[in-house]
């Protein structure tokens, strides 16, 4: 009897939408034909989670280092998350798959809004739409709170006003291009001066947000 493989997941840093997957196909759909994809194989969901959050230079090629936990005197530096702040994340079953995102109060955890599920998105489009709706929010409110997210690719997305995401539009999810044509047209027609920050996960733990379905 042949031994069960042991399960894998799949970091990608540069492909057609980086993340995290838990099997090398659709770890092989964000790859194929992508110039320049950089990804690797790890045995478990922390080992890979400390990856994505970290610079693909230390895992890939000469630079390979190990992951180690976060030290008392990067703790320090980094410091605690502001409570008067608003925390969003995106979820997504699949990739594309079933997506939805949602802002809570990060002292509270008290839920300001949500959005979802839409079919066929992606993590990082949440992510992107998650943060432009706190902007909006704050806005409509006349608040200057700050606003995590632990989504490198999102925050480079709203401040460059460009969500470059691969996703391809189809029928089912025609209503989340409806969303990221609006929030461009929001991003390109607003100022604000909230602080956009990144959500520390290996010092802070999960993000408020989060969705639990790591």
């Amino acid at each position: 009897m042949s031994k069960k493989a042991k399960q894998k997941f799949y970091v990608v840093w540069e492909g057609i939408d980086p993340g995290i997957y838990d099997n090398w196909a659709d770890c092989k759909k964000q790859i194929d034909g992508v110039e320049g994809a950089v990804y690797k194989s790890f045995a478990t969901m922390d080992m890979a989670e400390q990856a994505f959050a970290s610079s693909s230079k230390l895992f890939i090629g000469k630079e390979v280092k190990a992951v180690h936990t976060i030290s008392q005197e990067d703790l320090k530096r980094i410091g605690k998350p502001l409570p008067e702040s608003i925390c969003v994340d995106g979820a997504c079953s699949g990739n594309p798959g079933l997506a939805e995102y949602r802002g809570v109060d990060t002292d509270t955890g008290a839920e300001f809004f949500r959005q979802g599920p839409f079919a066929d998105g992606t993590n990082n489009v949440m992510e992107f739409l998650a943060i432009v709706h706190a902007l909006a929010f704050c806005k409509q409110r006349k608040l200057n709170l700050p606003i995590y997210s632990d989504s490198r690719n999102a925050i480079t997305w709203v401040k460059f006003k460009n969500p470059r995401t691969k996703l391809k539009p189809t029928r089912k999810n025609q209503k989340i291009f409806e969303l990221l044509e609006r929030a461009v047209k929001w991003l390109h027609e607003n100022e604000y001066k909230n602080k956009i920050l990144k959500w520390e996960t290996k010092a802070w733990g999960e993000n408020p947000a989060d969705f639990g379905r790591k």
